[in-house]
């Protein structure tokens, strides 16, 4: 699986990898990270990635030319990546479904942006898609995208090292997770419950699932209607 990230802020991305669980799939080569600097695809000595906004108004705006620059030149060293992902807030979006879908592709780049915006001109000619981590802001896409790698970086085969524990992630099955515990067996009055102590395999499996679903229940109910919808879905298909 290739990422390559497109920033001004390049170190962030590599220090953002270093250690984990996604770091250990970069040493050993199952993950693939390059983080470019959009200053290195400028042709003024200034080094210029932004400028004034056309019609007024605050703040500065991610010129196009570096963006288009850096694809051509990653196309070029790196081969025509499967998506081109520009985070913004503008975007679909992005959930576990999405990083599912990443996950089966090869080639993936990551567009970051900062300041006020980016040239509309960036989504025409070097995106295919927009992807948004939330409605909320943050100073760029530095975070979405160390976010999005490691949610992707995930789901490649040999990352994780139990594959039982991705597929058992809170949403990998469309809930939140079960509560976990671990010893003492009790602590400040606090008793896990019997049922983990039993020894009864499918009497844990009833008990994590169902606690599962009142969990998502309480907390997220949409998550429960958007199950009903998609198994109603499949049931007249």
């Amino acid at each position: 699986m290739k990422f390559d990230v497109v920033t001004i802020f390049p170190r962030m991305i590599e220090a953002g990898l270093a250690e984990g669980v996604v770091g250990r799939g970069v040493e050993k080569g199952i993950v693939d990270v390059r983080a470019h600097d959009l200053r290195t695809f400028t042709t003024d000595r200034h080094r210029t990635v932004d400028d004034v906004p056309y019609g007024g108004g605050p703040g500065m705006v991610m010129k196009v030319e570096p963006f288009v620059r850096a694809l051509e030149t990653i196309r070029a060293e790196r081969g025509t990546p499967d998506a081109v992902v520009l985070l913004s807030p503008q975007g679909r979006l992005f959930d576990q479904g999405e990083a599912q879908r990443l996950s089966g592709l090869g080639h993936v780049v990551l567009l970051c942006g900062r300041y006020e915006g980016i040239d509309e001109r960036v989504r025409d000619l070097v995106a295919t898609e927009e992807l948004s981590i939330g409605d909320f802001v943050v100073s760029g896409g530095e975070t979405p995208a160390l976010l999005v790698i490691d949610a992707v970086s995930r789901m490649v085969p040999g990352v994780v090292g139990d594959r039982e524990s991705v597929e058992q992630d809170s949403f990998a099955q469309g809930i939140l997770d079960y509560p976990h515990y671990t010893r003492p067996a009790e602590f400040e009055g606090r008793r896990v419950p019997d049922v983990l102590l039993s020894g009864h395999h499918a009497e844990v499996r009833k008990w994590r699932t169902a606690e599962a679903l009142r969990r998502t229940q309480e907390r997220r109910p949409d998550l429960i209607e958007d199950r009903r919808r998609t198994e109603a879905k499949e049931t007249k298909q």
